[in-house]
């Protein structure tokens, strides 16, 4: 007789976020909550900024998933804060293919919108985008 061995089929969802010049490549799978950002973790990618780090759990943390799902992310471009918002607006895709019943809360909270505000370019005749030599009189 041959047992029949059953494999546990380990479900990955991808989703991709965005945020200025900052993309986050998402890989979420159910887990014990690991968070792997560029190969480190979430405190040693970020370091002591408290509040950057609460912006990237904010999908997890109203979904109740902090210790649910496996997080695997690179983020490449940007600074450090513009990845971080480029990881929450992948989280929260990337949540919204594991459970559908999510987008009903993050939707109305603006996590599933990317935020397309970019710099905006430098114009000829002027020091910036809009600054303009300073005028002088005589």
């Amino acid at each position: 007789m041959s047992a029949k061995k059953t494999q546990k089929k380990i479900e990955k969802f991808y989703a991709t976020g965005k945020r200025k010049t900052a993309v986050a490549r998402v890989w979420l799978s159910s887990g014990s909550g690991k968070l792997t950002i560029n190969g480190v973790s979430l405190d040693t990618w970020l370091g002591g900024h408290e509040a950057i780090k609460m912006r990237v759990m904010q999908p997890l943390r109203l979904t109740k998933q902090e210790n649910v799902v496996d997080i695997d992310a690179s983020a490449i471009g940007g600074g450090y804060s513009s990845q971080a918002d480029a990881l929450r607006h992948g989280v929260s895709k990337a949540l919204t293919l594991f459970e559908a019943s999510f987008r009903a809360i993050l939707k109305p909270r603006g996590l599933l919108t990317r935020d397309s505000r970019v710099v905006e370019r430098k114009k000829y005749g002027k020091h910036k985008a809009r600054r303009s030599p300073q005028f002088s009189k005589r």
